[in-house]
């Protein structure tokens, strides 16, 4: 379920490559990453909305496999 206000989609290879996920984990500021119990990177989606526009899951991932997704522009 996306927040009411952007989305963030992981590629399915970047979400479950174990040295990925954790850095998106320690990059995002607000906590919308974390490491589920399988050991793949899951979005907390409660979090989705305090996301900061920031861009720094961007940087730390391949270029076009993270996404946020601003709903308020679409």
């Amino acid at each position: 379920m996306a927040g009411m206000f952007i989305d963030v989609r992981v590629d399915p290879a970047v979400a479950a490559d174990p040295v990925l996920a954790k850095k998106l984990v320690e990059v995002c500021p607000v906590n919308i990453f974390r490491i589920g119990k399988s050991g793949a990177l899951e979005i907390v989606d409660e979090n989705l909305d305090e996301c900061t526009l920031c861009d720094l899951c961007l940087k730390a991932a391949p270029a076009g496999t993270v996404q946020v997704i601003k709903l308020y522009q679409q």
